[in-house]
């Protein structure tokens, strides 16, 4: 049976990977209280239409940082992608290509930020997320090759300090399949053999601080966005920085459990960041609907792992495409039925929050 909706995906893909691989990429932390909010806040937030705008049709276009996107949602990044599908990022990268939507490509790729810029194209649009070394040298050496490969932003998360206690990953004892490596990550110097995740763990800079963000800053030509923010605060702190976006992002539930849902925070963090930098949402996004009650509540775009992963793990490029595309036509009909044509119609009358009541 074909899928007609995201939702409906995570079951098929359910049906091909093997347990621990899918338990891996679906799991949250802990009690997964976070992981299940992400979706329930966009389940208790309504869209409020409006009609007789005599409007002549509808536009999905945008743009962020400077860049025109098909589509206000971009594929996040997300790890280890030759466990769900045997062609991995260079599937997803030429899905989204193909789909016309920008793709973050993670550090713990698969596939190697060259190989992945090759396959998506000289037109694509793609963004490399950082995890920062204690090595700075290694981090310094990630970023050139990023700058050299093409992309377009480095995304640098900062929400890992720790890792999530992700017990469904413990439990199904989830491990890379035999022959994929981790090609995105610098090898150091003294280390013998190929990195594997748990060598990830301890290259991993886990005091990051404003002043490693400035410095990072200091080493690239890149804009750099945040990926982690869930604080007005330090959406400020962001914004007097002058990185270039956040993401106000829980890790898709996978960092601290009973973190707030990324929808229920976005509109005090906008209002916190004010158009000094751009915002961008993750954690939850299932349908076109909810891509715009994102930015009804200040968010200028969306990133989409889940669905996309599932996507690729049913049909590989196909299938990633087809999600993109979905989803886009998805929104494009959510605009029309909304009274608001284009994305750029879209404010904070379009949505009301259910507390207790409608507001």
């Amino acid at each position: 049976m074909t899928s007609v909706n995201l939702a409906e995906l995570e079951t098929a893909a359910r049906d091909v990977l093997p347990a621990a691989a899918y338990h891996y990429f679906a799991g949250g932390a802990a009690d997964e209280i976070t992981l299940r909010e992400n979706r329930a806040a966009f389940d208790r937030t309504a869209l409020v239409p409006r009609v007789l705008r005599g409007a002549p049709g509808t536009t999905t276009t945008s743009v962020l940082g400077g860049i025109e996107l098909a589509t206000p949602a971009l594929v996040a990044p997300v790890a280890y992608q030759r466990a769900a599908h045997p062609d991995g990022e260079m599937a997803m990268a030429r899905g989204a290509a193909s789909a016309g939507m920008a793709m973050c490509l993670s550090s713990l790729a698969n596939v190697s930020l060259e190989h992945v810029a090759a396959a998506a194209g000289p037109g694509a649009t793609l963004l490399f997320q950082l995890y920062p070394y204690r090595d700075r040298g290694m981090t310094e050496e990630v970023a050139r090759r990023a700058e050299a490969a093409g992309f377009r932003a480095l995304m640098i998360t900062v929400d890992v300090a720790a890792h999530g206690p992700r017990e469904r990953e413990i439990r199904h004892a989830f491990a890379l399949p035999e022959g994929a490596e981790l090609p995105c990550v610098p090898v150091p110097a003294s280390h013998v053999g190929p990195v594997t995740p748990h060598d990830v763990s301890s290259l991993m800079q886990p005091d990051l601080a404003w002043s490693d963000v400035e410095r990072i800053m200091g080493t690239t030509f890149l804009p750099v966005v945040l990926k982690g923010v869930l604080s007005a605060d330090d959406a400020r702190l962001a914004a007097e920085l002058g990185v270039a976006g956040i993401v106000v992002s829980n890790h898709g539930g996978r960092q601290l459990d009973t973190a707030p849902a990324t929808l229920d925070v976005v509109a005090e963090i906008a209002a916190a960041a004010g158009d000094r930098l751009d915002v961008l949402l993750d954690g939850g996004v299932r349908r076109g609907t909810d891509v715009v009650k994102a930015l009804a509540l200040g968010a200028r775009a969306v990133l989409v792992g889940r669905p996309v992963l599932w996507g690729l793990a049913g049909s590989g490029r196909a299938g990633a495409a087809g999600v993109l595309g979905l989803l886009r036509d998805q929104l494009e009909e959510c605009l029309a039925l909304a009274g608001r044509p284009r994305v750029s119609d879209v404010d904070r009358t379009a949505v009301a929050v259910r507390s207790g009541g409608w507001s």
